[in-house]
C-alpha cells in the first residue's frame, strides 16, 4: 500500500501523531476491502492540516495524489447551501419568497405555494422527477430546465414533509439563483469565495481542458438488490450502471449541477469546511455571518430515516445535514457537526466543537458487501481520536 500512498504537508502541532496514524490505518483498512479504487482523507484541526493523504489509483495505472480532483456528487449541496445563505444575507432573496416570484412558470399543480425554503430543505414535494424523461444534452439550457420544472407534478403538498430531493434540488436551486441575481451560481461561487481564497477546484464542473485530470468514478461490487435498485433509479433517474458512467463524461463534468457535480478533492473540501468551522470567515474573507450560520445549522428536521442515507436516521438544518450523538452521516459522537455527504462514501463536514474540518472522498460506488461498515468505522475513528475542545 505504501507504493500507492501520497502524503501532503501535515502539521501535528497540538495533536497526538499516534492518533493521526490510527485514523489513517482505519482509512487503509477501508481501502483494503477492495471496493474503493481511490480514497483521500484530509483533516484540519484549528486551521492546521493534521492529515492529508490519498491511497489507490485515480485511473488505470495512475496513482492518486492528494490534489487529484474527483466528482464529489451530493457533497455539492453543502457548497450550494452556503452560497444560498450568503445571498439571502446580502438581500438577494428571502428563503420565504415563493419560487414563482422568480420562476413565473413554476405554478402548476399547486407549486405556486412552494417557497425557496421548501426547496432548500427538501420539502418542495418533487423528490423525484415526474413527467417526460429529460434530455440530458440540454441540462445546462435554462429555458428547457425551467419548462421541465414547470411541468412537474408534486407527489405531496409543498412543505408537508421532508423527502430528500437528490436530483431535482440542483436544477431548482440553479434556476432560482440565476433568476434572482442575474448571475450563474458558478460565477457567484468563483467570484465571491473560491477565487479570493485561492481554490483551484471546488466549483460545479470544470473547464473542458481539465476533464482528463478528474479521477474516474466506478461502480464496484455486486449489483444492488432489485427493490433497492428500483428505488435508486426512481430517485436519481437511472441505475448506478447508467448514472456513474455518465458522470465521467465531458458533458456532465463541464456542466453546472449544484446538487451533484462539484469537482474537488479532500484537501480543498476540508478547507471549504473550514469556512464553516470558523463561523463563516476564512483568511480575511467573510462569506457568512456567524448568526446566519447558526440559524442555518439549527435543527429543522428531527432524527428520522432519510433517503439520503439509505434510510438511516438523520437530522437536518436548513440545507445542511447535521451530525448526531449515536449515528449519522459524520460518524458517532458528532452532534455538533454539519455538512453533507456524496454518492457514495463521500463526506464533508465542519465540527466546531472539535475545531475540526474534514473531507473524505472516494471513487468507488459499491453495492452491498460484507465490509461496508469499514467506511463508517473510519468516521467513528476520526471522532474518537480528535477530542472536543
Amino acid at each position: 500500500m505504501d507504493a500507492i500512498t501520497a502524503t501532503g504537508a501535515e502539521d501535528h502541532t497540538g495533536v497526538d501523531p499516534a492518533a493521526v496514524e490510527r485514523i489513517w490505518q482505519a482509512a487503509r483498512h477501508w481501502y483494503a476491502a477492495g471496493m474503493q479504487p481511490a480514497i483521500q482523507v484530509c483533516l484540519r484541526r484549528d486551521g492546521r492540516v493534521i492529515l492529508d493523504r490519498a491511497i489507490g489509483y485515480a485511473a488505470d495505472d495512475v496513482p492518486v495524489r492528494t490534489d487529484t480532483p474527483f466528482c464529489v456528487y451530493s457533497a455539492a449541496k453543502a457548497i450550494t447551501t452556503t452560497v444560498t445563505h450568503m445571498l439571502v444575507e446580502r438581500g438577494e432573496f428571502s428563503l420565504d419568497d415563493r419560487v414563482c416570484e422568480y420562476l413565473p412558470e413554476y405554478t402548476s399543480h399547486g407549486k405556486d405555494r412552494t417557497t425557496i425554503r421548501h426547496v432548500l430543505t427538501h420539502s418542495a414535494g418533487i423528490p423525484f422527477a415526474t413527467g417526460p424523461k429529460p434530455d440530458l444534452k440540454r441540462m445546462d439550457d435554462s429555458d428547457y430546465t425551467r419548462a421541465m420544472l414547470a411541468r412537474m407534478k408534486p407527489v405531496y403538498r409543498p412543505g408537508l414533509i421532508h423527502v430528500y430531493h437528490g436530483v431535482t434540488w440542483g436544477p431548482l436551486m440553479r434556476e432560482i439563483i440565476s433568476a434572482a441575481t442575474g448571475r450563474s451560481i458558478r460565477d457567484i461561487l468563483a467570484d465571491e469565495i473560491l477565487t479570493p481564497l485561492g481554490f483551484r477546484w471546488t466549483n460545479y464542473g470544470v473547464a473542458p481542458e481539465d476533464v482528463p485530470l478528474v479521477a474516474r468514478s466506478h461502480v464496484t461490487g455486486k449489483p444492488l438488490p432489485a427493490p433497492v435498485a428500483k428505488a435508486f433509479k426512481t430517485a436519481v433517474g437511472g441505475t448506478p450502471q447508467q448514472i456513474i458512467p455518465f458522470s465521467n463524461t465531458r458533458q456532465f463534468l463541464t456542466g453546472v449541477i449544484p446538487s451533484s457535480n462539484t469537482v474537488s478533492n479532500a484537501h480543498e473540501l476540508s478547507r471549504f469546511a473550514e469556512i464553516l468551522c470558523r463561523g463563516g470567515e476564512l483568511d480575511g474573507v467573510r462569506v457568512l455571518s456567524a448568526e446566519t450560520l447558526r440559524a442555518a445549522t439549527k435543527e429543522a428536521r428531527r432524527l428520522r430515516p432519510d433517503l439520503a442515507t439509505g434510510l438511516q436516521p438523520m437530522r437536518w438544518g436548513t440545507g445542511y445535514m447535521l451530525g448526531s450523538k449515536r449515528f449519522g452521516p459524520f460518524g458517532r459522537d458528532a452532534d455538533g457537526a454539519f455538512g453533507h455527504t456524496g454518492l457514495t462514501d463521500i463526506a464533508v463536514w465542519a465540527d466546531p466543537q472539535r475545531a475540526l474540518s474534514v473531507a473524505v472522498v472516494s471513487s468507488g460506488k459499491p453495492g452491498p458487501h460484507r465490509e461496508a461498515k469499514r467506511y463508517p468505522r473510519l468516521l467513528d475513528r476520526i471522532n474518537a481520536e480528535i477530542p472536543r475542545l
